[in-house]
Parts: structure tokens; sequence; C-alpha cells
């Protein structure tokens, strides 16, 4: 309605306008006396009684011409804002498979209905993946509950069972249990993004990390090297530490049986950290990579049953601390088998206060 009151409105201006120029330029000139112009009748008082009834006229008819074409094309034009919000009522009902798909049109239009269509993308792919994480933490969390439920049932009917081996299974599943609810935690600190910010340097937080798995590596054959040079960032140094040892963990737990190696490198490009873990290992099939960083995902290739099988959090641990940090994360398998991760984050000057 107020587009038809403005284009309506512009068009009685613009009729008024014109009928004060045809005035102010044409008649005002032509003499108001018995001769008319020229000698010749009609003279301003016959032109004006021929002239304001045939204006009165016009100016009325594009009032009319303006609200009826006025009407017709805000209607035409805001068309697809009807698409646009009925989308969106869709979606605040919870329904978020709906799509705009304009595809008749090529103008700003089209531009919001796109963009609409991608967040809700975006929007959709974030819940699904929140469920799935739910139902997985679910599982996982009532996995170790029930073992321990079914040791001390089958105690309480045995009471010759050895308790020392009870207690020690136990131990394991508790153990399990809370190593699953730090990393819960920790992710959940990752994704909220709060945390203090201080400067960092990888290069440091590699060589920690490296120093604490040593012995793993050296138990399991694996050849673990630290290069490169300092690479200072801005964040949280526990949260970065944990990124670095989760990927040092996993660059030494899914590796070759034995003779492998796991390389971690640090750099500073283009003001860019960059940290990269690079390991050998199984090859890996193309379709499982990026699903490595899921929640709970875990690949056939890369299960393992022993003490460091882990509860499928690490590399989504990672992708979180990652994203908190503003920077990315590029997981690829290497040709000859194994994995090449590469993380990048802002980088800082060296000693530069945040």
């Amino acid at each position: 309605m107020k587009l038809t009151l403005s284009y309506a409105g512009f068009l009685a201006v613009a009729g008024a306008l014109l009928l004060a120029v045809v005035w102010w330029y044409l008649l005002r000139y032509v003499p108001d006396n018995p001769q008319g112009l020229l000698g010749v009748s009609p003279n301003r008082y016959l032109l004006v009684r021929i002239f304001f009834p045939a204006a009165g006229t016009a100016m009325a008819f594009l009032l009319v011409f303006g609200l009826v074409g006025g009407w017709v094309l805000a209607g035409r034009m805001l068309a697809p804002l009807s698409r646009i919000g009925d989308a969106a009522r869709r979606a605040g009902d919870g329904s978020l498979s709906h799509r705009i798909r304009m595809t008749d049109r090529g103008d700003e239009f089209r531009e919001l209905a796109d963009a609409f269509d991608a967040m809700l993308q975006r929007l959709e792919s974030h819940v699904a993946e929140q469920r799935r994480f739910a139902a997985n933490a679910s599982h996982e969390l009532r996995t170790p509950l029930a073992v321990s439920a079914a040791l001390l049932d089958v105690a309480a009917k045995d009471p010759r069972a050895d308790r020392g081996e009870l207690v020690a299974r136990l131990r394991a599943v508790n153990t399990r249990a809370v190593a699953l609810t730090e990393a819960l935690l920790l992710l959940s600190r990752g994704d909220t993004g709060a945390f203090a910010r201080e400067d960092v340097d990888l290069s440091l937080l590699a060589e920690e990390a490296a120093e604490t798995l040593l012995p793993l590596a050296e138990r399991r054959g694996v050849a673990l090297d630290v290069t490169g040079g300092a690479a200072a960032t801005g964040g949280s140094a526990e949260l970065l530490l944990h990124l670095v040892t989760n990927l040092v963990q996993n660059a030494v737990v899914h590796n070759l049986p034995s003779g492998g190696t796991a390389t971690v490198r640090t750099a500073t490009e283009g003001g860019t950290a960059v940290l990269t873990v690079e390991n050998t290992g199984p090859r890996l099939p193309a379709d499982l990579v990026p699903t490595l960083t899921e929640p709970f995902r875990r690949g056939a290739e890369r299960v393992r049953t022993d003490e460091h099988a882990g509860v499928g959090l690490g590399l989504a641990i990672v992708q979180s601390v990652v994203r908190a940090h503003d920077g990315s994360l590029d997981v690829a398998p290497r040709p000859a088998g194994g994995l090449l991760v590469t993380v990048r984050l802002p980088g800082t000057a060296p000693g530069r206060p945040r």
C-alpha cells in the first residue's frame, strides 16, 4: 500500500508540475482581452475555461492510473518477499529442509533468496550434526556405565570371583568414562570460544607434545621428529596444547605396526602460523577422510582396541579449537598411506601485547 500510494503520488505531482509549466510558459502570455492573441480569439479566459477541465480530467486519470498501476507493480516487485517470508516462517516452525530456489529472477531478490537458502543449508547441517553428536555422546556415555553394571552383577552372583581383577576392569572402564567426559568438556570449551588469549608459539607446544608422547612412540616403533621454526599465534595455550597433542598422538597411534614415522613441522608463512603433522600408515579411502573430524566418527581402518583407542573425539576437538581460534584445518590422505594434517592460525608478532 505504501508503494502504491508513493507511485500514485509521484504521478500526481509530475502531472501537476507539467500543468504548471504549461501555465507558466504558455497561458500566462495570452492576452486577457476580447481580441485575444494577435487580435484573434480565443483569449486567456476562454483558454482557461477549456484547459482546466481537461487538466482536471487528466489529473484524475493519472491518479487512478497511478493507484492501479502502482498496486500491480508493487505486487510484482514484492512477490519474491512473500516467498522469502514463507520460507522464514517454515524455518521458524522447525522445517529447515524447505528452500526458496528463486531461479526466475536475476536481481537483488535472487541474491537475497540464494543467501537465505545457503543459511538454511548451513543451519540444517549444524542441527543435524548436533543431533548426531547428542545421540552418539549418549551412547558413548552409556557404554561404560553398562559395562560397570554388568561387572558388578557378575561379581554379586559369583562371590568367589577375583576382586582384584574386578577392580582393575572397573578402573579401566572408569578411566575411559572420565576421558570421554573430559573430551566432551574440552570440545564444549572450544565451541564456545570462552577463553583468555595470550601469545603462543606453536613450535614450543610441538616440542612439549613430542616430549610427552616420545615413550609411546618408542614402544610402537615410530620415529617422532619435530622440525621447523617459530610459529607465533594468539589464543589459549591450554587448548592449543591439546590440539597439538591430539594430532601427534593420532600420528603415533594410527601408524604402521613398526618402522613408521611421524613428523611435526612449524613455520610462519605470510603472517600465518602453520603446524603440519604428517605420518605414515595404512591407506585411507577418499570418502573416509572428510568424516574423521566429526565427533565419534571412527573409520574402520582407524579403530583400535588397545589402551590408546580413544573416544573418537581427537580430530573433532582439533577442528573445534582451530575454529575457535579463527584458523583453518586441512586433512588429506598421503598417497603412500597415512595422513597429512595442516593447521593454519592467524599469526602474531612475538612478544606483541594483546
